[in-house]
């Protein structure tokens, strides 16, 4: 075996404020974590820190995310926030690998050289075939951020708010070829509020995540993880399949309970959409005007007037949306293309006096 490999293997990351480059005692497990958002920096971070513990069994020994991508306004090919993560903290980039698809065979010939024990996946965002389950001696762990079998999919958190749900969790599972379907080795549950939004949520249960992952390694690690592991029920599984950019839209013939926990749902991306008619009575002038919906409550009073069911009207701070069986629902931020969100009293007073129409 040549230096160069023999080196390859026995780097790791030791967390504490920086990586060291001292190489790691050789006692200690390899592990590779996959995670491509900014919510999988959250379980990284989590992992470098327990691995920098004195009585610590592991050691990070690669990052896997997704390739660089256009992202932000200037639209610049910048690495995915785990790999901006990793290399910020100091880890060589020689062991943070990006495959275009993790069956890409460089790309696994490049993972057995580090002899991983343990994987472990949070928000990767690409599907691992089964040589790559292969690889590691104790398997290939995921922290998913729904109660499985429920929301198994690309999407668990924002279909859940989409569904209106008052309970959801995160579950540490093993990873199966079949999508979300591995045996559950810990879960907790929360209470949802029916306000929180998407982003929040997922940092909330990628957070709690990464601790339930933390407690349980020493298990995963001398294998009892795999008997105490509780198989799923496959009868009770739902799917949270990816969003697609055209669900954005709103329609107020819905309910307003249910286009509220849509805004929740789809905060951050891809958002929701109204579009929305200005009327000048003066010059009889009309402007249609597309607002991206930030935030919202469900209208208790009910109240809308006849003849006016199409009719916007501005209430206690909130832009009132006349909806479909009577409901109504109030708007408290909006924004505009190319500007900065602002709030419901902002946007009326800009009005000045024009009526606004739903479409």
């Amino acid at each position: 075996m040549n230096s160069a490999l023999m080196l390859r293997r026995f780097i790791c990351v030791n967390a504490s404020a920086t990586l060291s480059s001292v190489a790691p005692s050789p006692r200690k497990k390899p592990l590779i974590f996959l995670g491509s958002p900014q919510v999988s920096v959250t379980v990284l971070e989590a992992l470098l820190d327990a691995s920098s513990a004195p009585n610590s069994s592991f050691e990070v020994a690669g990052i896997v995310t997704q390739p660089p991508a256009r992202r932000d306004r200037g639209r610049k090919v910048l690495p995915s926030p785990v790999a901006q993560y990793a290399l910020e903290k100091g880890l060589p980039s020689d062991l943070i690998f990006s495959p275009e698809k993790a069956g890409d065979e460089a790309f696994l010939s490049s993972l057995r050289d580090l002899q991983p024990e343990l994987c472990v996946t949070a928000a990767y965002g690409n599907i691992l075939p089964t040589k790559f389950l292969n690889i590691p001696l104790h398997g290939t762990v995921n922290i998913h951020p729904s109660l499985l079998p429920l929301y198994r999919g690309a999407a668990p958190v924002q279909r859940a708010l989409q569904d209106g749900v008052e309970e959801t969790g995160v579950s540490v599972a093993f990873t199966v070829r079949k999508l979300d379907a591995g045996a559950v080795i810990a879960s907790k549950s929360f209470q949802v509020d029916d306000q929180i939004k998407a982003p929040e949520l997922l940092s909330l249960l990628f957070s709690e995540g990464s601790k339930l992952l933390i407690r349980e390694l020493p298990s995963i690690f001398d294998g009892s993880a795999k008997s105490k592991a509780v198989l799923q029920d496959d009868s009770k599984a739902t799917l949270a399949p990816k969003i697609a950019p055209d669900e954005a839209w709103l329609s107020f013939d819905q309910e307003a309970f249910v286009l509220h926990n849509k805004v929740r749902a789809f905060a951050g991306w891809p958002g929701t959409r109204a579009k929305v008619l200005v009327l000048d009575d003066k010059s009889g002038q009309q402007n249609e005007l597309e607002l991206k919906i930030i935030t919202t409550r469900i209208c208790q009073s009910t109240e809308v007037l006849n003849g006016e069911q199409d009719y916007v009207t501005f209430k206690k701070c909130s832009l009132v949306f006349p909806c479909g069986g009577g409901t109504a629902l109030e708007v408290v931020e909006v924004q505009l293309p190319g500007k900065k969100a602002i709030n419901a009293t902002a946007f009326w007073n800009g009005l000045r006096g024009q009526k606004l129409k739903k479409l």
